[in-house]
């Protein structure tokens, strides 16, 4: 089960890998008072899913079913607009289906296959890394890959085979020890289950 708090749906997709032969099923529950749109967003080497995107409502569960050893991503969408444009996670579909060119440019935030985590990442989010919304508050915090588009922070280039956290991995890590918090963290943030494992993702559990 993957679990992500109201704080850490728009900064965190959930990054799937489905072993084994057999399908599995996911369910993705939004328990938040306000409606999300979860995207999805297959690895490069994968299928895409039937619905690359879709409208969840408060209290609404919506079960997809996932081909066997299928890898990809999950994450939420907030305060879209009529003409579909989301002031967090948008993926430049203008719809209700992502734009996976443009989601997988985008890198569709961190990852994470578990995160139990009540922090509040959104207080503790440089400047240089928040999203405002129409009123001022801080709704989101991006990833320092995303805001700089900087090999140090994405771990490509030069940095591929040798990436180490930096400071603002250290700070999304300091408050979700699970959860990735940048390119390259896998040893403390990858978990597998056992074969023929079925799967819950909640927003705001």
């Amino acid at each position: 089960m993957a679990i992500m708090s109201a704080q850490l749906i728009f900064s965190l997709s959930l990054v799937f890998l489905v072993s084994g032969a057999h399908m599995a099923t996911i369910s993705i529950t939004n328990n938040c008072p306000y409606t999300v749109w979860p995207g999805t967003l297959a690895n490069a080497e994968h299928p895409q899913l039937v619905e690359t995107g879709f409208e969840l409502a408060t209290r609404g569960t919506k079960t997809l079913n996932i081909p066997a050893k299928w890898a990809g991503r999950f994450w939420a969408r907030t305060q879209c607009s009529s003409n579909f444009t989301c002031a967090t996670a948008d993926c430049g579909s203008g719809q209700v289906a992502c734009n996976v060119a443009v989601a997988r440019e985008n890198g569709s935030g961190s990852k994470c296959v578990k995160a139990t985590c009540s922090a509040n990442v959104n207080a503790v989010c440089p400047t240089e890394l928040q999203v405002k919304g129409t009123d001022g508050s801080v709704i989101a915090c991006k990833s320092a890959c995303e805001q700089f588009k900087d090999p140090k922070y994405c771990c490509t280039g030069a940095y591929a085979d040798n990436c180490p956290p930096t400071n603002y991995a250290t700070i999304f890590k300091n408050q979700c020890p699970q959860a990735y918090s940048y390119p390259k963290d896998d040893a403390s943030s990858v978990f597998a289950c056992t074969s023929r494992a079925n799967y819950a993702i909640t927003f705001c559990p």
